[in-house]
């Protein structure tokens, strides 16, 4: 069965094509990136910090991160 919360992680958004998982990781990279004065966020660190707003393995942000075209390390 699908409800809405699954529809709006799998259904892009229109305005920029991005799903809700997808703009989580960003904005959750953007902000970390801040923190660390502009420096590169460790894998690790983005993905302790991204869990805290949903729910993905490891596996997935690497996939997520691949589609997004961030570099993961």
């Amino acid at each position: 069965m699908t409800g809405p919360d699954t529809l709006l992680e799998t259904i892009p958004d229109a305005r920029d094509g991005l799903t809700r998982t997808e703009r989580i990781i960003l904005y959750v990279l953007q902000e970390t990136q801040r923190e660390l004065n502009g420096r590169n966020v460790p894998t690790a660190m983005l993905y302790g910090r991204v869990v805290e707003y949903i729910n993905l393995t490891e596996a997935e942000l690497h996939d997520y991160l691949n589609r997004l075209g961030i570099q993961s390390a």
